[in-house]
């Protein structure tokens, strides 16, 4: 399996202070779904990392669902850095 570098959005010193912050998680779910998603391309069949990886969007789906009802500019502004999905618009 070939290491790749994964996101890395928020600098280090916000990393330190914010780790419960909405777009710390998401940015490590993100991360994570990345890295399972390469692991399921070379295990088809590891139904256990799939079932892992559809919780784990899940969760970044429920997040990311809070802000963006919380605060919408936070939130398009993480969407675009990390262009997982299109805008919505309103």
């Amino acid at each position: 399996m070939i290491k790749k570098s994964f996101i890395s959005v928020i600098s280090h010193e916000e990393k330190e202070e914010n780790r419960g912050s909405v777009e710390f998680q998401v940015v490590r779910f993100t991360n994570k779904i990345r890295r399972l998603t390469s692991h399921l391309e070379l295990h088809k069949k590891d139904y256990s990392s799939q079932r892992g990886l559809r919780k784990i969007l899940g969760k970044r789906q429920r997040l990311l669902a809070y802000l963006s009802k919380k605060d919408g500019v936070r939130y398009k502004e993480l969407i675009s850095q990390l262009n997982i999905r299109k805008l919505k618009t309103r």
